[in-house]
C-alpha cells in the first residue's frame, strides 16, 4: 500500500467516525418510517381507510401519516378509492385491482 492510499484510507476512516452520529440517525430514521409504512399497509389490509382513520389506527399524527399515503400513492403501493364525505379513502393497490375484476 503506497502512503498515499494509506492517508486516504485513514481520512476516510476519519470522516466515517465524524459522522457516525449522522448516518446513525439517519438509520434510525429509515427504521421509523420502515415501520409506519408497514403499520399503514397492515390497516389498509382490512379495507380503504381515509387518512385519520389510518392514522388513529396506527398511533401517528394525520399530517404524518398523509405525507406517506402521499409517497405510497405516488409509487402505486396504494389507490384512491371512494370519497367519503371530505376525505379519500385509500386502499392497496393490489387489492384495488382485485376488487375491480370481481
Amino acid at each position: 500500500m503506497t502512503s498515499n492510499e494509506k492517508t486516504n484510507k485513514d481520512r476516510l476512516k476519519s470522516l466515517r467516525e465524524e459522522r457516525r452520529h449522522l448516518i446513525q440517525g439517519a438509520a434510525a430514521r429509515m427504521k421509523e418510517q420502515k415501520k409506519a409504512i408497514q403499520a399503514i399497509q397492515e390497516k389498509l389490509s382490512a379495507g380503504p381507510q381515509t387518512v385519520p382513520e389510518i392514522a388513529e389506527g396506527i398511533g401517528l399524527p394525520a399530517s404524518k401519516v398523509l405525507w406517506f399515503v402521499a409517497a405510497m400513492k405516488k409509487y402505486g403501493q396504494i389507490m384512491e378509492d371512494q370519497k367519503d364525505g371530505s376525505y379519500f379513502r385509500y386502499g392497496l393497490a393490489e387489492r384495488a385491482g382485485a376488487e375491480g375484476s370481481h
